[in-house]
């Protein structure tokens, strides 16, 4: 690689809170890079013009992050299948002509955290049951789906929003009432939570596991805290634990190798670097 000095950034509102500068500071390090990667703070009035402007910067590109990943979408020059499948993106990757291309590495993330944790994981070792409708929930029942799953259980707060997630993605995901989610994880093999609840800040997700199999993989896209309540309550049963960390690193990852050309690891360092953020 030139010596050319590449540069990239997160495109949030707000954004203060991001974690990506410090994961993609500390590859540039690790791999001696002549680079860095920023915070672009742009109020959603003004995302035309920041994405316009990302090409006469000579920006690498940007990922991008609440509230814009839908806007950004349409924008772009070309999107990914899959990110048109998921119907937002988390990552744009300007080419040498200026073109702007679209991604949404988010799926990607979370299937890989599962099989950091465990590599003999499978998408149909059994039904999976899903807490939670937005963009998180859609990228990763699609990646699920993608990857083989034979039945996923989605339960929403709002009945509405996972019929229509259900009916859009076809005979294997099948909606329950928010009623019915202790019963739905009767004979699951994997619980993703991918709600709000048990973040910092916000209230315990209520869930009673007591029918879930011990031997079922509980995952939470949350990360703050590490250990959510959730989580403390399925490791004391004996189930296998996977919090949002490696789902947050792993989503980097591909984005990182498109600006920068190395494909980076996650080092016992970076993720230190990233729990002492929190």
């Amino acid at each position: 690689m030139d010596n050319k000095f590449v540069m990239a950034g997160v495109m949030g509102w707000p954004v203060t809170h991001s974690r990506s500068p410090v994961i993609h500071n500390h590859w540039i390090r690790q791999y001696g890079l002549n680079g860095t990667y920023g915070l672009f703070p742009v109020e959603p009035q003004n995302i035309d013009d920041a994405i316009r402007g990302l090409k006469a910067l000579g920006l690498a590109g940007c990922n991008i992050t609440i509230p814009h990943k839908v806007e950004a979408m349409k924008r772009m020059d070309w999107v990914d299948p899959l990110a048109q499948r998921m119907g937002a993106i988390n990552t744009i990757v300007v080419q040498a002509d200026g073109a702007l291309h679209g991604y949404n590495n988010d799926g990607f993330g979370f299937i890989q955290s599962l099989r950091d944790d465990k590599p003999d994981w499978r998408a149909d070792a059994g039904p999976i049951t899903v807490l939670g409708a937005g963009g998180a929930a859609r990228a990763i029942v699609l990646s699920l789906i993608d990857e083989g799953a034979s039945e996923i259980r989605l339960i929403n707060r709002t009945r509405v929003k996972a019929d229509a997630l259900a009916q859009e993605f076809g005979q294997v995901v099948t909606a329950y009432d928010w009623s019915e989610r202790h019963d739905a994880l009767a004979g699951c093999a994997l619980l993703i939570n991918t709600t709000n609840q048990g973040m910092h800040g916000q209230p315990d997700l209520d869930l009673q596991l007591d029918q879930l199999p011990t031997s079922a993989l509980v995952a939470d896209a949350i990360y703050i805290p590490l250990e959510t309540a959730l989580l403390a309550q399925a490791r004391q049963r004996g189930n296998t634990g996977v919090n949002g960390l490696g789902m947050l690193l792993n989503q980097a990852r591909p984005a990182f190798k498109a600006w920068f050309g190395v494909m980076p690891e996650i080092t016992p360092e970076l993720r230190q670097a990233i729990i002492a953020t929190f």
